[in-house]
């Protein structure tokens, strides 16, 4: 089931930051066609969250409403709420630290709670420069079918397993539903560097007649050199 008013009744909620503009596709960013598997060098685990009973230190909320997000059994779970990238309500944001030439990996993992029925209905990862978001890695309803954007790759309604990468002026977006499988690659292209950058959670376009949640888990964050 998911969070209850009740369940909710002790969480802490952190200021929010400034408000957000209309998301866009980093400049020269390549919707993948055909995906391929990709493997990474090992690199090294920097952070990790495993949603147990409460955040771990360092998010920070955007637009936060205590009543449609909670922690519990291992995931964070954020109600689908009517919006869009420059409105999203309960964006969970973490700062990254400067890139330099360092290989910075994001993972996460997405699971909806209720099959998503509203065209763009979504949830996954969001980089955001300067306050702005600039791009998305998520599973996403449109037209009738689940896919993962970038790239418009069509999957079952199952959890499935995000990784951005980051590396310089290129990212490259992963994604997998199995989970003993590679990582596959949805799209890659340039994104250039901001004074401010972080990594979000979040999800957005849900009904507003009906209770719809994701439920995030294992989130990561690693680091390898060039």
């Amino acid at each position: 089931m998911p969070c209850s008013i009740r369940d909710l009744w002790n969480q802490f909620v952190v200021a929010a930051i400034g408000s957000a503009a209309i998301m866009f596709a980093p400049a020269g960013f390549l919707m993948g066609q055909d995906v391929q598997p990709t493997t990474l060098a090992e690199p090294t685990l920097l952070f990790a969250d495993s949603f147990q009973d409460q955040l771990a230190d360092g998010w920070e909320w955007l637009r936060p409403q205590p009543a449609r997000w909670c922690v519990r059994n291992r995931g964070l779970e954020i109600r689908v709420w009517p919006g869009f990238a420059d409105s999203v309500e309960n964006a969970l944001l973490r700062t990254v630290e400067a890139r330099e030439d360092d290989r910075w990996i994001f993972e996460v993992t997405v699971t909806n709670l209720s099959a998503p029925t509203k065209q763009w209905e979504q949830a996954g990862l969001t980089w955001y420069g300067d306050g702005r978001p600039v791009f998305k890695l998520v599973k996403e309803l449109v037209d009738g079918r689940i896919v993962i954007m970038p790239g418009n790759h069509e999957i079952q309604d199952v959890p499935v397993e995000l990784r951005l990468a980051v590396q310089g002026q290129q990212v490259q977006a992963f994604y997998r539903t199995d989970f003993n499988g590679p990582f596959l690659l949805a799209g890659e292209g340039d994104l250039p560097p901001a004074a401010l950058e972080q990594i979000s959670l979040q999800c957005y376009h849900g009904p507003n007649d009906s209770e719809h949640w994701i439920r995030f888990g294992n989130f990561r964050v690693l680091r390898s050199k060039p």
